[in-house]
């Protein structure tokens, strides 16, 4: 997912014709590794900084600095609370609010859910919990049995629920976070007849929502990886002068069988199963495909 965020700054910054080089400083870490490689970024001359952050306040002193030296900020994917920054992120407490609700609608208000999150202490986790807290408040036969955090990795959560599922727990729906197809294979695995799971637009899982019907019913709430782009885009422009709003929230979709002409063309057979389906988001996008 974040390759593929990588990606489409690139692509947005080739396709503007007026950025002359991008930086990439890619590694595991929280705060103190990303403040690290922000304040190398500022001290090699970058004009715009784009940040994936591992936290919501603890880059705000070192983005201040950016802010101080005439860099523009633009955090993607996830929040912070900098004045100075600007925010591109999908609507991630919608993103958690309305996988929820589809799940416990489609379990007619009542049963067993596991509730599989992201990284704890990211914000769009602990975005994404508050809508699916908002939901659950809604419906009171909805029973949480157990809550686990995937990493965002997809071997860590199909082992997660698959020993949830060998350890006798009944589940009758399950929510993730978008590690969502090594979950939907670990039903077939255990033996256990599938039941309703939420994902995200990967494309594995749409393969999935097509190919396992009528056994399986999912919903993939999206969540697209190029939302890079989208950071890249607002960071050109916020370059060349122009006026952007502080927090360019996109608004999630869901997508299940009930809307499938409309999303089914975005499955791609020849893409890696863990790819974010979406290459272009309109209007901020700009870049061809092939690019």
């Amino acid at each position: 997912w974040r390759e593929e965020m990588i990606c489409a700054i690139k692509a947005q910054a080739k396709a503007s014709g007026v950025v002359s080089k991008v930086i990439i400083a890619n590694r595991n870490g929280g705060p103190a590794e990303q403040i690290a490689d922000i304040r190398n970024l500022i001290s090699a001359g970058a004009n715009a900084i784009i940040i994936n952050p591992s936290s919501g306040n603890a880059l705000n002193a070192v983005i201040a600095q950016a802010n101080a030296r005439g860099v523009k900020v633009v955090s993607v994917d996830q929040r912070v609370t900098a004045p100075s920054a600007h925010n591109v992120t999908n609507d991630q407490v919608a993103y958690g609010r309305l996988g929820a609700q589809w799940l416990f609608k489609q379990l007619g208000g009542k049963g067993n859910v596991v509730e599989m999150r992201g990284i704890a202490g990211v914000p769009a986790d602990t975005d994404r919990h508050t809508g699916f807290m908002q939901a659950l408040k809604a419906y009171p036969g909805i029973k949480v049995v157990k809550s686990t955090y995937t990493g965002w990795q997809f071997a860590n959560g199909g082992k997660q629920i698959l020993d949830i599922l060998n350890s006798g727990v009944k589940v009758d729906g399950v929510w993730t976070s978008g590690i969502d197809y090594t979950v939907v294979n670990a039903f077939k695995t255990a033996g256990k007849p599938y039941v309703p799971v939420v994902g995200a637009d990967n494309n594995e899982f749409l393969r999935q929502l097509t190919a396992l019907q009528p056994k399986f019913e999912g919903a993939a709430v999206t969540n697209p990886a190029t939302v890079g782009g989208v950071g890249a885009a607002v960071a050109i422009d916020l370059l060349g002068g122009g006026t952007v709003k502080h927090w360019v929230k996109l608004t999630p979709q869901v997508w299940d069988t009930e809307n499938k002409p409309d999303w089914e063309k975005y499955y791609d057979k020849a893409l890696a199963p863990t790819y974010s389906s979406q290459l272009q988001v309109k209007p901020y996008t700009t870049y061809t495909d092939d690019q």
